[in-house]
């Protein structure tokens, strides 16, 4: 009966991630990304029987039996690992696996082991590739039928072995590759998403939030800007849309009161004070000023918290002018300048029954409530 090793290879630099930390030891969630790699292998294999390929001279206290040092090149990390492998047997299987991708699924290993116990030469991870393909000068390539490799992948130490003995001087980053060169047929198992490699900060990022629970925020907003009685008007700007009106509003930019109650509840979620402390009115820069302009200020702060906004919801207070015919495009006009999908932002108008200084339509009046969901 064959015995089951693998093999984690995490010596490299990871220097595109642009981290002075090599990236396998990077926090990630209540872990590590190698100590998540670690466990999602040995769900399936006897850490006495894992091996873990580290960078020469690095002191990792994490989850680990075995630890080989890497080579110059992942071929000769790997090589390395498994020549350390104690008590290694030509049929037994050994599972290669890079441990920048934390994500591995258990299913998805459990047929991958499958696969090579019914006699496969070699068996690797693939994912389908999606995205359309073109090469630099312009050719287009035919993805029908490409794949992605992944790790992990399975041999059969005897197969594995002699390709890396034969091919020693090579510089393969992909040990499929070498057992193709050395003649063996390579069986691809389709893998689950989100087994990615983590390579670019954006990946790490989108790694940290599979990881780590979202810290969620409210936001409340309130405006309000009086009617100017002096002269005529053509309209008033609500929500970023221009809606015919005969007066006026009173303001130092464009007294949008609908994006300023938004930009004042956004700002509230992320602790970052408000409108007048970001744009005071005394401040002449900002006069006659968009207040798209505002808006998109705060949802720059949102964003560089790490933040997203799951919605918005407005409403305009006001006896006049009408709003309904104009609140599709107030929605439409507020997701542009947020980055939402139009179902993310709701706009509601009422009026206040003619009591008060909107009843007596004197101003109009704005309320905006914003949930964000805040990323580690």
């Amino acid at each position: 009966m064959s015995t089951l090793f693998a093999i984690i290879v995490a010596a490299g630099k990871g220097e595109r991630l642009g981290s002075e930390t090599p990236k396998q030891f990077l926090p990630l969630g209540n872990t590590t990304i190698l100590d998540k790699s670690y466990d999602a292998i040995s769900s399936l294999v006897s850490p006495e029987n894992i091996y873990v390929i580290l960078p020469n001279n690095y002191d990792y206290t994490g989850k680990i039996s075995h630890t080989v040092t890497g080579g110059k090149t992942r071929q000769e990390s790997v090589y390395k690992g498994l020549k350390a492998l104690k008590g290694a047997k030509d049929d037994d299987i050994i599972l290669i696996h890079d441990a920048a991708r934390p994500f591995a699924d258990y299913k998805d290993i459990q047929a991958l082991l499958q696969t090579i116990k019914d006699d496969a030469d070699a068996a690797s991870l693939a994912a389908p590739v999606t995205d359309s393909l073109r090469k630099a000068d312009g050719a287009v390539i035919d993805r029908d039928g490409l794949y992605a490799l992944q790790t992990p992948q399975a041999f059969r130490f005897k197969t594995i072995m002699s390709a890396h003995e034969k091919y020693k001087n090579g510089n393969f980053t992909d040990d499929t590759s070498i057992v193709a060169e050395n003649g063996g047929q390579i069986v691809l198992v389709p893998s689950s998403a989100p087994n990615f490699k983590i390579t670019t900060p954006q990946d790490y990022k989108m790694a940290q939030a599979l990881t780590s629970p979202i810290t969620y925020r409210t936001g409340q907003g309130f405006d309000v800007h009086a009617f100017d009685n002096k002269g005529s008007a053509t309209h008033v700007t609500l929500c970023g849309i221009k809606v015919p009106h005969d007066r006026k509003l009173k303001g130092h930019s464009d007294a949008d009161v609908g994006l300023h109650a938004i930009t004042d509840a956004l700002l509230g979620a992320t602790g970052a004070g408000d409108i007048g402390e970001h744009f005071p009115p005394s401040d002449d820069t900002f006069k006659n000023m968009d207040s798209a302009v505002f808006l998109e200020k705060a949802v720059t702060l949102v964003q560089e918290k790490n933040g997203i906004i799951s919605n918005i919801d407005v409403t305009l207070i006001c006896e006049a002018p009408k709003i309904s015919a104009y609140k599709k495009a107030m929605q439409e006009r507020i997701a542009q300048i947020c980055g939402l999908n139009n179902d993310q932002v709701n706009v509601k108008a009422t009026t206040t029954e003619k009591l008060g200084f909107t009843g007596r339509k004197e101003g109009i009046a704005a309320q905006a409530s914003v949930l964000i969901g805040l990323m580690p």
